[in-house]
């Protein structure tokens, strides 16, 4: 009982921080009143207030800075985002899921990318796939990894879409990790990138979609069932 008190009293002072800012008109990189006024305004602990600003800073809406206090961020979709991550089981079904995901996305980009791509694109994405093969570890590889395919999402000149694939890259980028750390897998990808480059300079829609399609399935193999 005493935990669901304390546990509602800290989401009543994270209610009324909200309201605060609204009625204050507070944004980005405004300070919030320390954690004594806090307390006073609302007549709460210290303690209380403190736990509020814990939730607010998990939800990536404020951050503690030396010297100035508690300052309001926007990284609410970075905080979603890893914790979604985090929270994820990397199973066959999670697997399934986002890279079916992706061929929904990915392999229907062909005909916009064919009109819209560029050769300097395009040599921009074999320099950052060949570079996979020289990363430092496995972490490295997949964030290459994943900004191969960013760019080939961002060719397609679709802002909503861009973004929508951005905030999926903690996830699909732990799926990118399975394999990482073996040779012959960076050997693999950079390979099965080529061809799917290769698909779009010849403006071959038939080779774009089965690469992309057998690249996309090729990481099942390291996941356990």
């Amino acid at each position: 009982m005493e935990s669901g008190n304390r546990a509602s009293a800290v989401d009543d002072v994270v209610r009324q921080i909200r309201l605060l800012i609204r009625e204050r008109g507070l944004g980005v990189g405004d300070v919030l009143p320390s954690e004594v006024e806090l307390a006073t305004m609302f007549e709460s602990s210290r303690n209380t207030v403190r736990e509020a600003f814990r939730t607010l800073k998990a939800y990536g809406v404020a951050e503690s800075r030396q010297k100035v206090g508690a300052v309001l961020t926007d990284q609410h979709q970075d905080a979603m985002r890893d914790l979604f991550s985090f929270a994820m089981e990397i199973s066959v079904d999670a697997f399934r899921d986002i890279q079916g995901y992706r061929r929904l996305t990915e392999m229907n980009l062909f005909d916009v990318l064919a009109e819209r791509i560029t050769e300097q694109a395009v040599a921009d994405m074999a320099a950052v796939n060949v570079s996979i093969l020289t990363a430092q570890n496995a972490e490295r590889a997949s964030e290459l990894d994943f900004q191969f395919h960013r760019m080939l999402v961002d060719g397609a000149g679709n802002r909503t879409l861009s973004e929508t694939y951005g905030m999926l890259k903690p996830v699909i980028q732990r799926l990118m990790l399975a394999g990482k750390s073996q040779r012959l897998t960076l050997q693999t990808v950079v390979s099965e990138h080529s061809d799917i480059l290769q698909a779009l300079r010849d403006r071959n829609r038939i080779a774009f979609i089965y690469h992309m399609d057998r690249h996309l399935s090729a990481g099942l193999e390291f996941i356990s069932e």
